[in-house]
């Protein structure tokens, strides 16, 4: 048996990019930067340290979830699985990147900060 989950709670980095497949789907991809901070112990600085995570949705409901309610700066949880893809650029050098996929039955999203934007916005937020 075997698990690929990873679950990040962060801070959108952009607006979603929508894009759509050769058939027709819409996917999106969006950053997600995850923050740790420290005392260090010598000195007694704070220090901090940011993670950008890449984040790919194939899932067609949770697609349409986040055109409709996420822009930079909103707050995620994001349940997905680690894909790593190997592509060829246009200099014709081979790269890797490594993706948190959402699929349709793999994938979560919950929006952390809907009350702030559901106040700012005026509207009601289903869920």
């Amino acid at each position: 048996m075997s698990i690929n989950k990873v679950i990040l709670i962060g801070s959108v980095g952009n607006d979603p990019d929508i894009k759509q497949t050769n058939d027709g789907r819409e996917i999106i991809n969006l950053s997600l930067a995850t923050n740790e901070s420290w005392k260090d112990k010598n000195t007694g600085e704070k220090k901090e340290k940011t993670e950008w995570h890449r984040i790919v949705i194939f899932s067609p409901n949770l697609v349409s979830l986040t055109k409709s309610y996420v822009r930079k700066g909103s707050k995620l949880f994001i349940e997905g699985s680690l894909q790593t893809r190997k592509w060829t650029d246009k200099s014709g050098v081979e790269k890797y990147t490594t993706e948190i996929v959402l699929q349709q039955y793999n994938g979560n999203i919950q929006i952390l900060n809907r009350m702030q934007q559901q106040e700012e916005d005026n509207e009601i937020i289903p869920f």
